[in-house]
């Protein structure tokens, strides 16, 4: 009567240890590279629809539910920016230090990209898709449990957002709260 007590409790192939995509760390970096590319206007335009595709493929590797609906520059470069910063987080799970590197290198393309758009009405579409990809579109489930790579990439993170919106202003303080209301 008591005996399955007594057992242990059967083991699911999903509670298995699974190991980082060997593919992953230089698919990051692919992917960061593509995106340069890509936002700067090199190959196509943000917001025609069909130049993001090579970006997306390398992002669809890892988290293939990762699509993109109409042709809108905000929502184009939402899912490019989460799915970019979510392989980064996956990567900080197995490899912390790179992560946290990995997530420098982003932070940094993202601002000197966003530096080289011309103001105007697309620049602003652009920001608003950067910030929509990094608070909701990214999860941040993914990030390391490793405490100083943790407060690296967060800190990363933080640091973009004076870069779009200038030092003190009140988007930054919006968005460095929004940010850290995810991560507590």
């Amino acid at each position: 009567m008591f005996q399955n007590w007594m057992q242990p409790p059967a083991v699911s192939s999903s509670s298995e240890k699974k190991s980082i995509a060997p593919t992953l760390r230089s698919d990051v970096y692919t992917a960061i590279e593509q995106c340069k590319v890509w936002m700067s206007g090199a190959a196509g335009q943000v917001g025609d629809g069909v130049s993001y595709t090579s970006v997306l493929k390398t992002i669809q590797k890892h988290f293939a539910k990762a699509k993109i609906g109409l042709a809108q520059t905000e929502a184009e470069v939402a899912v490019v920016i989460g799915g970019i910063t979510n392989m980064i987080l996956e990567m900080s799970k197995w490899e912390a230090l790179a992560g946290g590197m990995a997530m420098r290198t982003w932070v940094d393309t993202i601002a000197k990209v966003h530096a080289a758009i011309p103001q105007g009405t697309k620049k602003d579409a652009v920001v608003r898709g950067i910030m929509r990809g990094i608070n909701q579109n990214t999860d941040y489930l993914l990030l390391t449990k490793d405490f100083t790579a943790r407060i690296q990439i967060i800190s990363c993170l933080k640091s973009l957002f004076p870069k779009l919106y200038g030092a003190g202003s009140e988007e930054t303080r919006q968005a460095e709260a929004l940010l850290s209301s995810k991560l507590l």
